[in-house]
């Protein structure tokens, strides 16, 4: 299986959450020298069918490619499909996040709301076999609190845990977050396909 995502951080929370199932991931980096597809889809699923698609006619492998984003209440969705692309191409994920607070900066806690939301499609020889989704509610905080993560994980406050996605263990962030859950979704489809797999080749042979 191949990882479609040049982002460090996403390729590794991706790689933690399959780690049980029967598949050799392969290094994110063998896509970086097939070019990216332009994401111009209006959803996220949208979006994560382009990736994987795009790759998957260019591997002989199962390929899972995600898309996903933040969504703010107060900013009419914003960033939305456009989260890794805030404050241009040369952005780091800490200007990213000092752009949203700084729009953010008179909202009050109660208008704080958002939303991460996450769709993952699987794909293998140009067809997309699976589609699942995630997404989890909570906050935008007030200023970035917490080491781990990635992306906007430092100013996305879960108020059932009352802290930050970066506040929290990779463990703990998994059990709730949208990739989280959409992996979750994705688990059980993963193992049938590797069973079937499996017995195909048995047969075979």
């Amino acid at each position: 299986m191949v990882i479609a995502s040049t982002n460090p951080g996403k390729a590794e929370e991706l790689r933690e959450l399959l780690a049980d199932l029967p598949f050799h991931v392969h290094d994110s980096d063998i896509i970086r020298e097939l070019g990216a597809p332009v994401e111009d889809g209006r959803t996220f699923e949208a979006n994560a069918r382009k990736k994987a698609i795009h790759y998957s006619r260019r591997l002989d492998s199962l390929v899972i490619a995600d898309d996903s984003g933040l969504e703010i209440d107060a900013l009419d969705g914003e960033p939305g499909l456009r989260s890794a692309r805030v404050g241009g191409p040369t952005a780091t994920d800490a200007d990213r996040v000092r752009l949203i607070l700084r729009k953010m900066s008179d909202v009050v806690w109660d208008r704080r709301t958002a939303r991460f939301s996450c769709s993952i499609a699987i794909a293998r020889h140009g067809e997309v076999l699976a589609c699942f989704s995630g997404r989890v509610k909570g906050r935008i905080a007030f200023e970035p609190d917490g080491s781990a993560g990635f992306g906007y994980d430092p100013i996305f406050y879960y108020p059932p845990m009352d802290m930050t996605f970066a506040a929290m263990t990779p463990a703990e962030k998994n059990h709730v977050s949208h990739r989280g859950q959409a992996l979750a979704r994705a688990v059980g489809w993963l193992g049938d396909y590797a069973r079937k797999a499996a017995e195909s080749e048995g047969t075979s042979e």
